[in-house]
């Protein structure tokens, strides 16, 4: 018996695989996205199974690859949080987190797409509102500050990340801090308020000896802070 529903388990993970596999050799976009759709809606007792999760994961990755081909279902990838809010449902948050994050680097990659980034934001932090993920909201407002920042959008960007700021603070999350006091800097120097910029890199710095700070964003602190020293004529 148990071995008849170990045969049924390997059958219906190859069933996944093959689901996956055949989508990928389709040639139609509609029909593509009609494959990796129904795998993303389809086979729910595979939610929490290490390779049905997997399947599942790109699946939803290439959906949004088909979807940023074309700018008028940008805006559909959102979208995908809802299509999978069963699958969502039975993985762990930090899942769902790198998910998502992959959703957003997807969108990047879109050429002149920082309109349309920051919307996906906004859609994304509603869903996160919605289902009461805290933690991941904070990082989806974090990259908002971000792409708000890059627009140009100083005063958007900087309420937000001050009400930011005071959340993290709060829960004492060094990383973000680090992060989000980063961009603060940049805003602050990017409005001409030098105190501000520097006071706001302080503190970045400050959280920062209290965690490890990766290469990327250590070299964006030495930057910052060879910016605010050029601004102070400080050579």
């Amino acid at each position: 018996m148990s071995e008849d529903i170990a045969m049924e388990d390997v059958v219906e993970v190859d069933a996944l695989q093959e689901a996956l596999d055949a989508a990928g050799e389709e040639v139609n976009t509609e029909a593509a996205i009609k494959k990796y759709s129904e795998i993303l809606t389809g086979f729910e007792d595979r939610n929490s199974d290490e390779i049905g999760a997997r399947c599942k994961e790109e699946a939803i990755y290439k959906l949004a690859r088909l979807y940023a081909t074309e700018a008028s279902r940008v805006t559909e990838i959102v979208g995908l949080l809802n299509m999978g809010g069963t699958f969502f449902g039975a993985i762990a948050k930090a899942k769902t987190a790198k998910i998502v994050r992959g959703l957003l680097d997807i969108a990047s990659e879109i050429p002149g797409s920082l309109e349309v980034q920051a919307e996906l934001c906004r859609q994304i932090v509603a869903w996160c509102k919605q289902e009461k993920r805290t933690f991941l909201r904070q990082r989806v407002e974090s990259r908002l500050v971000s792409v708000d920042y890059e627009r140009g959008r100083y005063d958007e960007a900087l309420v937000l990340v001050n009400r930011l700021l005071k959340e993290l603070k709060k829960l004492d999350d060094k990383q973000m801090l680090v992060e989000s006091h980063l961009i603060e800097a940049k805003i602050h120097a990017a409005l001409r308020n030098v105190p501000k910029s520097k006071a706001a890199l302080t503190a970045a710095r400050t959280n920062g000896n209290a965690v490890y700070v990766g290469p990327v964003v250590q070299a964006q602190l030495d930057e910052m802070s060879g910016t605010l020293h050029c601004e102070e004529s400080d050579y």
